[in-house]
């Protein structure tokens, strides 16, 4: 099925963003691997792993409205130097996420592309959880102090 070049467009732009994100994140999970905070590294890295599944969605959709998938353009990539910083930048990636979704939400329903807008829409939501919970770790690093935050994120 021949797609809006305009919702093509849009979707190659999103899986920039998607693609950007999975690095920021499985970079910054790493991180914390390496500085042996085992819970945080695993709840980045299941974040990254969600945007994965994002990039296949958006792939998956410009396939279908015969496109061409872009998956060699990336954003600039923000690696925090420590674990607030880390956050912070992921915030920050996840507050654009949801303005982009939900402008490209705005535009597929706009141009009558209900289908693309329910696969935008999912995702949506998606990202909107994921600033929910980075906001947490704000929050919880906030509220405890950065050590005390960190000494609950040990695997020992």
């Amino acid at each position: 099925m021949k797609g809006d070049p305009q919702i093509i467009a849009t979707l190659n732009s999103l899986l920039a963003d998607e693609l950007t994100a999975i690095n920021q994140y499985m970079v910054h999970s790493e991180m914390c691997d390496n500085w042996n905070y085992g819970k945080l590294h695993k709840s980045i890295e299941k974040r990254a792993i969600v945007e994965m599944k994002h990039a296949e969605k958006l792939i998956g959709r410009i396939l279908f409205l015969e496109g061409i998938p872009i998956v060699s353009d990336y954003r600039k990539v923000y690696i925090g130097a420590d674990v607030p910083k880390m956050f912070e930048n992921d915030r920050m990636a996840e507050v654009g996420a949801v303005k982009s979704y939900n402008a490209a939400v705005k535009q597929a329903g706009d141009l009558g592309d209900f289908a693309t807008r329910d696969i935008l829409q999912a995702i949506l939501n998606d990202e909107d959880g994921h600033l929910d919970e980075i906001e947490g770790v704000q929050d919880q690093i906030s509220q405890m102090g950065l050590q005390i935050f960190l000494s609950t994120r040990t695997e020992v």
